[in-house]
């Protein structure tokens, strides 16, 4: 990564924390294989999630969560000579929000949802643009997650591979 990519990725990092009440932030950090097609490279995330506000009158709430990421390159022979290798080591910035439903009570209240559209540096066949969209479907308990992630540029953008990962997460309160 660049020096200029570096500093961007610093700066956008500052602002999204400082954009957060502290207080209100769960902090996780996550790790686990990321595959493109049926290759597999290491991952890892840090995120923040913060407080859950209703959504109207209805059992379902949102989180606001911000997230940085990284997916290691990995060496695919096929795309050694193509635009866009399989190289690139790729770092995320991400923000978006997490959906539950329920109580906080209820037994599947940990269950999750979550998007976020992110930017990212480095260009591989899975992750071609410098904007990406994060989904994630995951159970969140108090200090222990786990999920399952995709990331893609929805087709905006070829070869449009995009990242599947399983993550574990540990967690605490901030």
């Amino acid at each position: 990564m660049s020096s200029h990519q570096l500093r961007a990725l610093g700066l956008a990092v500052a602002l999204a924390a400082c954009s957060f009440p502290a207080a209100a932030a769960h902090l996780e950090l996550q790790g686990g294989r990321s595959y493109m097609d049926s290759h597999a490279t290491n991952a890892a995330f840090v995120e923040g999630v913060f407080d859950e506000h209703r959504i109207g009158n209805s059992r379902f709430s949102w989180s606001p969560d911000v997230s940085l990421g990284w997916i290691g390159g990995r060496d695919v022979a096929r795309y050694r000579a193509s635009r866009y290798s399989t190289h690139d080591d790729v770092w995320l910035l991400a923000g978006g929000a997490r959906l539950h439903y329920g109580d906080s009570g209820d037994w599947y209240h940990p269950l999750f949802v979550s998007f976020q559209p992110a930017v990212q540096t480095g260009r591989t066949q899975a992750l071609s643009s410098g904007y990406e969209f994060v989904s994630s479907l995951g159970w969140q308990g108090r200090h222990v997650s786990i999920q399952i992630r995709h990331v893609s540029n929805g087709g905006l953008h070829k070869p449009n591979r995009g990242e599947t990962m399983a993550l574990l997460g540990v967690g605490f309160d901030l």
